[in-house]
């Protein structure tokens, strides 16, 4: 977009100066060749994403069927699968055989495949829409609650489940291919996990000899291991309930713990406070005092008045209807301004026919050090921009799957109808862009919220007769492609970083999206087979299958189910939502910086406070740092973002396997009120 972009780029820029300059690319590494795409595509990359898709489908499955909530793997994929490959290689050199160099690029391939494939695992909704479908779910909410009908069961099938997964899974891969230099380049979004993935992979290949890489590459490792083996050490406290350990420290006092207020000891969101700009981590954290400081207690004043005070704290005709429907409109607002502004801006070019391919540039002094790394990313441009993905190609393949999709969902699902299919593949589009934007500020991917948006839409659409299945089906289409476009640009940040071509990684989220349509229901169904999933009392309770039948109960009855002033309130976060994006782009740049970004601000609103006071931990530290050696800061704190992630997320792997074989935590440490004498 060249210049005109420019007020676009300062308002996710990071203030760590540009975290492609700590991704390890040295100069010393100019010389060395570039794989052609076809060559960063091999069998055994292959072979071990499908190994270590299987790996991490488990262990989402995991997850998805006890508290819900998925962290990033990103970092975990790129090392294992740098270990698996470089083991093997390392065998074979010892036996005599000649094997082809691992490149970094080819270890992005690997890890941009794992993800595509444990994605649908999540995407899938095999803890969330298609469990709520089920006739456990349904016998939980009880034949008494008002509709919810005996008629509206459908329990998972092998069979269904793969063909709905291969219908609806790639479409999200197509709709926003046309964006990613727009994502990646122009907007200079950060996708943490997507930054700290290149950053470890890029130290893997980096020739250490160069004095910096070899320091980030030490740095790296140390945090690493402090953040592993800190994750290992909470573990140990966190017992068998919801409430042990850690991650439930009232840090700030038991007052404000009941808010959500309090450090939760998160290496991974320290790790984005260091990575993220400053302004996202302010911003993130002025929503969370909107809106669990002043908001959420505000409206809870008025249970009994605006909504009955005998409702469950998921009960969306309660204040959890407050919560994600206004996090919805401010996402909406800022998301749906940001792709006008693309559009115009687009529009623009064309009618002044500067359609020239141009590198972004940001006029600033350049000593030689600046001057190597804007060489550096020069050098990132030219690859990312080689290999063209046309945009014909992206449109049409877009367009002739909706048709597939739009033939087949109504087999599958009856009452969902094929124009209500043709309708969510229309506006779609928008949506995924608006969670791609947030993935790439904050790191939260909200498919969930934007699937229920569908889901409440299309059963308010249909009605009493069929709308529970429709809604929570229309809810399956909708996250599916949000969240696989999210994932394809994060992946696309990593393979910017590390020097791969958009074409392979395009290519391998396709297989590795091909591969999670089998590999995902297959271990499913391992879990559906060997344990009772839903029970109450048993360790799969699958907590979002009722939330999600209620609220496709709920979406019957339209808005007008809504606690009171709910809709009102929203409307007035979108339109705020809507002027201060106007704001930013209106003032000066000494001005815009302080103004914060609604997406961001959004996230806690659903969420908690926690995950802010965490990530402004980290902004803190890197304010402070900046002060005292900016230059220090600029080298080395991606290298130590980087390392509290990887070390975290590498956690993820021992504890759900220790979970699966129901090894529990010795201790739960506990913290309440102290008793009376």
């Amino acid at each position: 977009m060249g210049s005109e972009t420019n007020s676009v780029v300062e308002i996710t820029e990071p203030l760590l100066n540009d975290p492609d300059k700590i991704s390890a690319v040295g100069s010393e590494e100019d010389s060395v060749p570039i794989p052609e795409w076809k060559d960063q595509i091999t069998i055994r990359g292959l072979v071990v994403s499908a190994l270590l898709g299987g790996l991490f489908c488990v262990i989402t499955h995991k997850l998805n069927l006890t508290v819900g909530i998925i962290p990033s793997l990103n970092v975990a994929a790129g090392l294992l699968g740098f270990f698996f490959v470089k083991s093997w290689t390392g065998f074979l050199s010892r036996l005599g055989f000649s094997v082809t160099p691992f490149t970094r690029q080819e270890n992005t391939v690997i890890q941009t495949c794992v993800v595509a494939c444990y994605g649908l695992a999540f995407s899938g909704g095999f803890g969330s829409y298609l469990i709520a479908m089920d006739e456990r779910t349904y016998q939980l909410i009880g034949a008494d609650y008002p509709g919810n009908r005996a008629e509206d069961v459908k329990n998972p099938g092998l069979g269904w489940m793969i063909g709905f997964l291969i219908v609806v899974s790639f479409l999200g891969l197509f709709s926003l291919v046309p964006l990613r230099k727009i994502m990646v380049m122009d907007y200079k979004l950060t996708y943490p996990s997507g930054t700290a993935t290149a950053m470890l992979i890029n130290s893997f290949h980096t020739n250490t000899g160069a004095e910096l890489a070899g320091k980030q590459v030490h740095c790296l490792g140390k945090y690493l291991s402090i953040s592993l083996s800190w994750s290992c050490f909470k573990w140990f406290f966190s017992g068998i309930g919801d409430s042990c350990g850690f991650d439930n420290f009232p840090s700030l006092g038991l007052t404000l713990f009941k808010n959500t207020f309090y450090f939760d000891f998160s290496p991974t969101y320290v790790g984005c406070g260091l990575i993220c700009p400053h302004i996202v981590n302010c911003s993130v954290l002025l929503g969370a005092i909107i809106s669990w400081g002043f908001l959420w207690p505000f409206i809870s004043k008025h249970a009994g008045d605006w909504y009955p005070a005998d409702l469950g704290s998921n009960d969306f005709k309660g204040l959890y209807g407050y919560k994600v429907f206004i996090a919805i409109s401010l996402i909406l607002g800022d998301g749906l301004y940001n792709l006008i502004k693309i559009i115009a801006i687009t529009a623009k070019e064309i009618c002044s026919k500067n359609t020239k391919e141009k590198l972004p540039v940001v006029m600033e002094a350049l000593d030689s050090e600046s001057s190597r790394l804007k060489l550096e990313q020069k050098r990132r441009d030219e690859v990312f921009l080689k290999d063209r993905i046309p945009s014909w190609i992206a449109a049409s393949g877009y367009v002739g799957l909706a048709a597939i999709s739009t033939a087949t969902i109504p087999i599958i699902f009856p009452p969902l109808k094929w124009y209500l299919v043709l309708c969510s593949y229309i506006i779609a589009p928008v949506l995924a862009f608006c969670n791609s934007y947030g993935t790439g500020l904050t790191d939260w991917n909200l498919a969930s919220t934007y699937g229920k948006i569908g889901l409440f839409i299309i059963a308010s659409l249909v009605g009493s007769n069929g709308g529970v299945v429709a809604g929570l089906a229309a809810c399956g289409v909708m996250m599916s492609i949000v969240s696989t476009a999210a994932d394809l640009m994060q992946d696309f940040k990593t393979g910017y970083l590390t020097l791969s071509s958009a074409k392979s990684m395009f290519v391998s989220q396709l297989v590795g999206t091909a591969m999670g349509c089998v590999i995902a229901p297959l271990t499913f169904w391992l879990f559906w087979t060997a344990f009772d999933i839903g029970s109450p009392d048993g360790p799969y309770k699958a907590p979002y299958a009722v939330i999600f039948r209620e609220m496709a109960i709920l979406g019957i009855e339209g808005f007008s189910e809504l606690p009171k002033h709910c809709l009102a309130i929203c409307c007035g976060f979108f339109v705020a939502a809507l002027v201060i994006n106007l704001l930013r782009d209106v003032t000066s740049e000494k001005v815009s910086q302080f103004i914060p970004i609604p997406m961001a601000m959004a996230v806690p609103f659903y969420i908690g406070a926690y995950f802010a006071i965490d990530m402004f931990v980290g902004t803190v530290i890197l304010f402070i740092w900046e002060r005292i050696n900016r230059k220090d800061a600029e080298d080395y704190a991606g290298a130590v973002a980087s390392g509290l992630i990887c070390g975290d997320g590498i956690w993820t792997v021992p504890s759900a396997i220790l979970s699966i074989f129901r090894i529990n935590p010795p201790i739960c440490m506990y913290f309440g009120p102290s008793l009376d004498s």
